[in-house]
Parts: structure tokens; sequence; C-alpha cells
């Protein structure tokens, strides 16, 4: 039985926070984002349109915010556990949760003001919620079933004997 290889950070040596420069901090951030994130793969894995078309039809008066951010932010505030301004604050400082949300490009400006999810919770209601939760679920559950069937006719394939149904030539 193969171990386990476990991913240790790498050690570097202690230098003070007084020798450390912000311009020679580097990132990675030239690089493009990595498709393996949880929220880049999060953010194929939901229903936006349906989302948006549930949350629009509760949209009275005046448009607000772009709905998916609206509807991303809860997400986000939920699947971390967090309070308003600190998923704000997260957002705000995170480009994969700005991606999550269908920005463009990264930001530095929060997206909204953190008493908007006051707003946001009114608007949604728990029959809405339960609305949106349902069709994340079945959308999972119809995306999980596809790639359990795209694996099962590739085991078949790659069980077919090459040159036909009898393997002979």
């Amino acid at each position: 039985m193969q171990k386990d290889s476990k991913r240790r950070a790498l050690r570097s040596e202690y230098s003070s926070a007084n020798q450390l420069s912000f311009s020679g901090f580097e990132t990675p951030f030239y690089n493009h984002l990595d498709p393996t994130n949880r929220w880049v793969v999060l953010s194929s894995q939901i229903p936006w349109d349906d989302l948006v078309g549930l949350f629009n039809t509760k949209q009275t008066g005046r448009p607000s915010l772009n709905p998916r951010v609206l509807i991303g932010a809860v997400i986000i505030k939920h699947i971390l556990n967090l309070d308003d301004r600190e998923t704000v604050a997260q957002i705000t400082e995170n480009m994969y949760l700005q991606y999550f949300l269908g920005y463009s490009s990264y930001i530095k400006e929060a997206p909204f003001d953190p008493s908007l999810f006051v707003d946001i919770r009114k608007r949604l209601g728990q029959q809405l919620i339960e609305e949106m939760n349902e069709k994340i679920h079945g959308f999972s559950m119809e995306r999980s079933a596809k790639k359990k069937e795209k694996i099962q006719r590739k085991k078949k394939n790659d069980n077919d004997p090459p040159g036909g149904a009898s393997g002979t030539k």
C-alpha cells in the first residue's frame, strides 16, 4: 500500500518584518486563475441563469446590483460562515471570490455596502431561498448523473476488445 505523501510548507529563513518590502513581495497574479480552485469549480456548478430568474421574479422597483453578485455573496457568506462585513471584506480581497461572482477582472473596491445584506435577506425570503437550494441541488444531481454515465460509457468502450465484438480478425 502506497503512503500518502504530505505536502509541507517550504522552509524558509526568518526575516524581520522590518526587512520586508512591499515592492519585493512576489505574487502569482501575473498568471491565470487556477482552474482547480474551489471557487472556480463551484462557479461552474451553480445554475446561475435559473437562480437569477428566480431572484428577478421577486424584483420590484428600481433594479439593484447584478443579481449574480447578490446571490453569490449570500452563497459565499454561508459557505464560509461569515458575518456581513467580513463577507464584503473577503470578496474585496479575494480574486477567486470575485471570479465566482462573475467579475471579469479584479477590482479593489467593495462590491456593495455590508448593510445591503439586510435588503437581500428581505428580498429573498425563506421560500425563494428554498427554491434556489432545490435548483442548485437538482443541477448538482443532474451533473453528477451525466458524469457517472460518461465514466460508464468510457469504461465500456475501454473493455470492448479491439477489432469488433468477437475479438477476432
